[in-house]
């Protein structure tokens, strides 16, 4: 009785930190689109970073002093590829799309299974699932109709959701990646340090970029409602759900883990048709279905 009780906070955790996602791709991030995207995307990270380093902060930069130097890198890599692409390239594509097609775009994110696939045997050598090409062209098939439905692609001037939808599936690719480093290093490394260091790197990649970008002048143009929008990230949507989504994943299974962060997109689809009156054709309706359904089969073939 008491582990079945821990099963289900462990999935309220994970559909609550996915839920929270959903909010955050389609209500928080895309009212911060009047900004530049590095300057977001290094804020979104800053402050995190500066919570951490006041709560523990000085305990971890020990802990990184300890880690290899093979180790180090490969932090370096998920911060320059998860922290630093990947959210670069999903707040470019929010923005591009100004409140239009939010869900098409986080949907999209959720082809980052099958890149981190591909990876994993090249990288790690690991063996792809049973039927995987199938179900990942499938993802594919699923993920084009859900952007053009049963159009030819478009990118015409003034119509930015072929150019989100590429910058949906760099993100989704890079993310992947990332996901394939974290595997050479978490073992090593607890859950804390790993969060510390990824939001430390990437704090140094994007602030780097905003620098050499001459974009450090976007602090004084940030309104206090959008540094309340950052502040809530930071504690919610941001590290919080993050840390909430660890937490329960120490309670359940993967393949249970893969059904709650369902809600993700599930959420998106609620979120943006109550605050943004949006909704898709059914011919999106159905495409996104069948995204989700291959995704879940390539994630469960592949853990089995």
């Amino acid at each position: 009785m008491f582990n079945l009780k821990k099963q289900h906070l462990g999935a309220g955790l994970v559909c609550l930190a996915a839920t929270m996602w959903g909010f955050d791709g389609i209500v928080l991030t895309p009212r911060l689109y009047q900004l530049n995207v590095s300057y977001v995307v290094f804020v979104l990270h800053l402050l995190p970073l500066i919570g951490m380093s006041i709560l523990f902060g000085r305990s971890e930069l020990k802990n990184i002093k300890k880690l290899s130097k093979e180790d180090k890198f490969y932090y370096f890599l998920i911060a320059l590829f998860g922290g630093t692409l990947g959210t670069l390239s999903i707040v470019k594509a929010l923005f591009l799309v100004n409140f239009n097609h939010l869900t098409v775009v986080t949907l999209l994110q959720k082809l980052q299974p099958v890149f981190a696939i591909i990876l994993a045997k090249f990288i790690l050598g690991e063996r792809v699932g049973k039927n995987f090409i199938f179900w990942a062209m499938m993802a594919l098939v699923s993920g084009y109709l859900l952007t053009f439905q049963l159009t030819l692609p478009h990118f015409e001037a003034g119509d930015n959701m072929g150019l989100a939808s590429l910058y949906a599936i760099l993100a989704a690719f890079s993310f992947g990646s990332s996901t394939v480093f974290g595997k050479k290093i978490l073992a090593n490394s607890s859950f804390r340090t790993a969060l510390y260091t990824r939001y430390l790197f990437t704090s140094l990649i994007t602030g780097a970029i905003v620098i050499f970008n001459g974009n450090l002048n976007w602090f004084l143009k940030t309104t206090p409602h959008q540094w309340m929008i950052f502040i809530i990230i930071g504690l919610t949507t941001g590290s919080g759900a993050v840390l909430l989504y660890y937490l329960g994943l120490r309670y359940i299974k993967a393949n249970i883990a893969t059904m709650c962060e369902l809600c993700f997109p599930v959420s998106s689809i609620v979120f943006d048709y109550i605050f943004n009156g949006k909704i898709l054709s059914p011919i999106q309706f159905v495409s996104a279905a069948f995204l989700l359904f291959t995704i879940y089969k390539i994630t469960k073939n592949q853990k089995n």
